[in-house]
């Protein structure tokens, strides 16, 4: 039996089952690989100490200060009535602002001897305040003792300079990560280096193991920066490598070339239009058509902003397919999107929809929807026209997916909002073609081009950033319920205003709030609702609360994901048809709902939301001539990141510009899609908004070498890599197709 590789080594085996234990659980590491990959999160200078005032609230930090005073307090409490009970408290200083440390009960006596006045130590613990002052509850310390008193087995430990602050937990410190970095650094030797030795030397990267090493032990800041340098191209060239790889196959695949007539439905369509494409639309249109006039599937992403008329452009598409004499399939997230998309559609094509029908136009076709609660005999219809080809457009939910659909001469695929949905689901549908139909991607979460580069780098991508004529802009405000209660009453004010001048409004809450509901927030708690000691605002309280207080006399009405379908469907059908004043729903309607009547949005407990999210809600008003408002409210204090967030959705419009605040907020793990898969993210080290340049140079190299060997077969550690990053669940997120 061959030997374990040393990377491959599991860290049981080299630190012990118990350290072992809580870094498989707490970090997600299992070998020594992998530890040697947990990289730094930044270096403290022995000699400095950490800049306090700029500690996030509520998450876990590691500090390098010094001791200013500690008090030890003695008072009476339920468990020591005589006056026994004991509090220290520790202030820590970085020169020019302070934090508390506080320590209780049998926990004092150790600190209280150690952290003298003028000692310096590392510690960690999460940030919390408390008579708005900031502090540490119980945090875990490191004494660092001079340099100098050589007994001292720390200095053995953080020899050098620089001392590496890992990303840690509450169960193991930023310093014992270290230690256990110290045992397995020298497997670092043993690192294959993945880098073509040809792109090193032309970029004059460090070797795999000497970034390692200088990663974890650097001497000087010249390391670090030759260390993170190398790491980061590595993860850019293995990724980009996977998805060059992709292409390359799609690109050997055949397809039929899909070319809509001179006078057909398609010229029929643009024909009936009451207004002109925009100069965005025409140009994306082309770059569409050129894609399904050649003989292998289109892999195509259409991002734009938020009413920028994607659905058009798609629809565009579909018809010039149905043109050339192939069926068109739209697959939409949610039943409520799949029935707005079918309105939406059949209302902009009008007699050109009612192929075989009476009424119809000589060049129209059928445009059918399928979702899984349809009734037995409309299901049976929509299927048979499918298989007969006599529809030429179909829009439905995963239902479309199941083994009974057949298609007649599948020609195009249109996924809207990709990233709600699986591998195997796209590539069920992408299956009933005859051939591999062409695939037209949709998102309306706009996308910087770095991380489109990155998680679809195998799509080409084509961008609608410009607004149709004739829309509207959004005020946007944030309103503290907390700090200024009166500012709340004015936004129901305001609710009532939009619907006295005829228009309507949106209000959306995190949560539906049935009992069904309240049992699972009972189960999982987030930190946030723990501080709050309140449950997110629930849409069936609120819409009580409103409709007998601040909206009485107002027709209010709810939709929630939980609704059976047809219900849902009479909502919004009464909500568009301005039978109802004011909706209030869960995020059911953050995509793609179309109501132009609907000018005002109130967002309950905002800092609820995700900047990207909260930028989709917003798009559901403002998308008529009358100008919007959305008022996202929240009782999160003034300082939090979470206020900072909806301070910076408020004050622009600008989806791309929100984008990158969202990523620069969510840190780089969750880019790829951490939350699709389950497993750590593939990003230690590449930043994707800041190293726009890496990633595109690594798809360039990439692109080169994948053309000369596709199966890197001269590459023997590239392939090693790249086998590693494409365990199963990363492989599933990389096939966008």
């Amino acid at each position: 039996m061959d030997p374990v590789p040393a990377l491959e080594e599991p860290l049981k085996k080299v630190l012990g089952p118990a350290t072992a234990k809580v870094m498989a659980e707490h970090l997600g590491l299992h070998t020594v690989g992998d530890l040697l990959h947990h990289y730094p999160r930044r270096y403290e200078e022995r000699g400095q100490l950490t800049h306090l005032a700029d500690l996030p609230m509520d998450e876990h930090v590691t500090v390098v200060a010094q001791v200013a005073d500690a008090r030890l307090h003695t008072f009476a409490s339920a468990k020591a009535p005589r006056g026994k009970g004991q509090r220290l408290e520790v202030t820590i200083t970085d020169g020019s602002g302070r934090l508390q440390l506080v320590f209780f009960g049998a926990g004092v006596h150790k600190p209280h001897k150690e952290l003298l006045p003028g000692t310096r130590a590392m510690f960690a613990g999460k940030v919390s305040v408390f008579n708005r002052r900031l502090q540490l509850a119980h945090p875990a310390y490191e004494l660092l003792r001079g340099d100098g008193d050589g007994t001292d087995e720390t200095v053995e430990t953080w020899a050098g300079a620089l001392i590496p602050i890992y990303p840690a937990t509450a169960k193991l410190e930023s310093w014992k990560i270290g230690k256990a970095l110290q045992t397995v650094l020298p497997s670092a030797q043993e690192a294959l280096d993945p880098l073509p030795e040809s792109l090193r030397d032309g970029r004059r990267l460090v070797s795999l193991p000497e970034a390692l090493l200088k990663i974890h032990r650097p001497h000087t800041k010249a390391d670090i920066e030759d260390a993170r340098a190398r790491l980061k191209w590595d993860e850019a060239f293995v990724l980009q490598v996977a998805l060059a790889r992709r292409r390359h196959a799609d690109a050997q695949l055949p397809a039929v070339a899909r070319r809509p007539r001179p006078d057909g439905l398609l010229t029929a369509f643009d024909d009936r239009l009451p207004f002109t494409l925009t100069e965005g639309q025409r140009k994306v249109s082309r770059e569409i058509f050129d894609d399904l006039a050649t003989e292998h599937p289109m892999h195509r992403l259409l991002q734009g902003e938020v009413g920028s008329g994607k659905t058009l452009v798609a629809l565009r598409a579909m018809l010039a397919v149905v043109d050339a004499g192939g069926q068109a399939a739209m697959l939409a997230p949610t039943e409520v999107l799949a029935q707005q998309h079918h309105r939406s559609v059949t209302e902009m094509m009008g007699e050109l929809a009612e192929g075989g029908m009476l009424g119809g136009a000589d060049d129209a076709t059928k445009v059918v929807l399928l979702t899984g609660s349809m009734g037995a005999a409309a299901r049976r219809h929509a299927l048979l026209d499918l298989a007969t080809g006599e529809a030429g457009i179909v829009i439905g939910t995963h239902a479309l997916i199941e083994d009974k659909v057949q298609f007649h001469d599948l020609g195009l695929v249109v996924v809207d909002e990709q990233h709600r949905f699986g591998v195997e689901q796209r590539d069920a549908l992408r299956g009933k073609g005859k051939q591999p139909p062409h695939l037209l991607v949709m998102t309306a979460t706009p996308i910087p081009r770095t991380v489109a580069m990155t998680v679809f780098g195998d799509l080409e991508t084509s961008v609608l950033d410009q607004l149709p004529a004739g829309r509207s802009p959004i005020a946007s405000h944030v309103v503290p319920a907390a700090d200024k209660p009166h500012f709340l009453a004015r936004a129901w004010e305001r609710v009532r205003e939009e619907v006295a001048n005829g228009h309507q409004a949106y209000v959306v809450c995190p949560r539906i709030g049935d009992e069904e509901d309240t049992a699972k927030g009972a189960k999982k708690k987030s930190p946030e609702d723990e501080a709050e000691k309140r449950p997110p605002l629930a849409v069936l309280d609120i819409a009580d609360q409103l409709a007998k207080g601040p909206l009485s006399g107002l027709r209010v009405e709810v939709l929630h994901g939980r609704m059976q379908p047809d219900d849902k469907d009479a909502v919004m059908r009464r909500f568009a048809a301005g039978e109802a004043d004011v909706l209030v729903a869960t995020t059911v309607i953050e995509v793609g709902v179309n109501v132009p009547n609907a000018t005002a949005m109130v967002i309950m407990d905002a800092d609820r939301f995700g900047v990207s999210q909260l930028h989709q809600l917003r798009g559901r008003v403002g998308r008529g001539s009358a100008p919007g408002l959305c008022l996202l409210v929240t009782e999160m204090p003034e300082a939090s990141a979470a206020r900072q967030r909806l301070n910076a959705v408020a004050s622009t419009l600008d989806g791309f510009e929100l984008s990158r605040i969202d990523l620069e907020q969510r840190r780089e793990g969750d880019v790829l899609g951490q939350a699709q898969s389950g497993t750590r993210s593939s990003l230690r080290m590449l930043a994707v908004i800041e190293d726009e340049e890496i990633i595109a140079e690594a798809r360039e190299e990439a692109a080169r070498i994948v053309a000369a060997d596709p199966e890197l077969t001269r590459l023997p550690a590239l392939r090693t890599a790249l086998d590693a990053l494409l365990d199963e669940e990363r492989e599933q997120y990389l096939e966008k197709g």
